[in-house]
């Protein structure tokens, strides 16, 4: 055989230069849910491989088997149909497709976010006394803020666990939605505003771990990291304490203040943090002035709030709540902030504007949909009694 160019064999061996630089976290992980989770990739990988590479290896072996120059392969022109071959290429696909069924049904009760652990790692149980470290997690335009309820303090972009003790996790976001993710301690979770999800997790060897925001949020997103670290119990005690003695208060008015958009925020400290603030952030009322969502939602329940809830409009606008200020995030357009769209509105097929078709009311100062008024106000007519 011929040998190959020098610069052939390189091209060959460039692949090998950027798999050695990569930081395969994700299938090196240090915590218990991420090699779970790693694992299922593995088995799901070799799973499908068990067809895969089978049919490229027949493939590339009829291709030369039965080339036009092997005169003494067997031809068979009226060749249609064989039982075991049938079998074969039925029964294998099959089989493994029940095979992952029964992996995926295991894995997403047992790797759901919202269970809590029922172990340390493998070969450890959680003892009967363990109490989970609770973390509130806020997704912030372009930050992190973690609050710790039962230690009473809170930073931004730094995060800290202890090893071996499971961490309760409650995620939420102020504005847009974003993407928990810690690739060493188990899967992307997505913050979203006025929702709460959930994520238990532990951390099984100490170090420094990356965490990121893992979908896209508009400008500051590339810079929307922080890190985690993974410390015995004798360093987060030590950490608690730096955070205490170095900290401020985080009280309604410093995060009104830190909530507006910025980006490359430095880790912060807060010594302590109004209690019932992620309550507020949660519910959309953090800012003065505005009702909880979870009020609004008992006004709904209980049937509506008649034509008095027409006071509520002002209170449940939350989406240009910056932009009388004039500090409004870039990417953000109409009807939220009012800044002018960046396009023309889209053409119907009648050449009309979208925002001139019948049933369709969009005003600047809020979203408004068929049956409601703008700016998220009282509830549906159908829902107010008093009406």
């Amino acid at each position: 055989m011929q040998k190959l160019p020098k610069f052939s064999r390189l091209l060959l061996i460039l692949p090998l230069f950027f798999l050695a630089g990569c930081n395969l976290v994700v299938m090196s992980p240090s915590g218990d849910i991420a090699a779970q989770q790693r694992d299922l990739i593995i088995v799901s990988t070799v799973l499908m491989l068990l067809i895969i590479i089978p049919v490229i290896f027949l493939t590339l072996f009829f291709a030369w088997r039965y080339r036009r120059s092997n005169t003494a392969a067997n031809y068979a022109p009226e060749w249609h149909h064989s039982t075991r071959l049938e079998i074969v290429i039925w029964a294998a696909p099959l089989a493994i497709i029940i095979a992952l069924g029964a992996v995926t049904w295991i894995s997403t009760h047992k790797l759901d976010p919202y269970r809590p652990l029922d172990r340390i790692d493998a070969e450890r149980a959680i003892p009967a006394d363990t109490k989970p470290l609770t973390v509130e997690v806020v997704a912030l335009d372009w930050k992190w803020l973690f609050l710790y309820p039962d230690l009473g303090i809170a930073t931004v972009n730094e995060l800290a666990a202890p090893v071996d003790v499971p961490i309760s996790f409650k995620i939420t976001s102020s504005s847009v939605m974003n993407s928990f993710f810690i690739p060493a301690l188990a899967g992307q979770i997505y913050a979203m505003p006025g929702m709460q999800t959930r994520l238990h997790a532990v951390i099984n060897k100490e170090g420094e771990y990356d965490g990121f925001s893992a979908n896209y949020s508009g400008e500051g997103f590339s810079n929307m990291r922080f890190k985690f670290h993974g410390l015995n119990q004798q360093g987060f005690d030590a950490w608690v304490a730096q955070v205490k003695q170095r900290g401020t208060m985080l009280n309604r008015d410093a995060y009104l203040k830190l909530e507006k958009p910025s980006e490359k925020e430095p880790v912060r400290y807060y010594a302590g943090a109004d209690a019932d603030l992620y309550d507020a952030i949660l519910n959309m009322c953090a800012t003065p002035g505005k009702m909880c969502m979870n009020e609004m939602m008992h006004i709904d329940m209980m049937g509506g709030g008649g034509k008095e809830s027409e006071e509520n409009r002002e209170k449940l606008t939350y989406d240009n709540r910056h932009a009388d200020e004039g500090i409004v995030a870039p990417a953000a357009t109409v009807p939220a902030t009012g800044a002018p769209a960046r396009s023309e509105p889209a053409e119907s097929t009648d050449g009309n504007s979208m925002q001139n078709m019948p049933g369709m009311d969009m005003q600047h100062d809020g979203h408004s949909m068929p049956g409601m008024s703008n700016g998220g106000g009282p509830a549906p007519a159908q829902l107010n009694n008093n009406n």
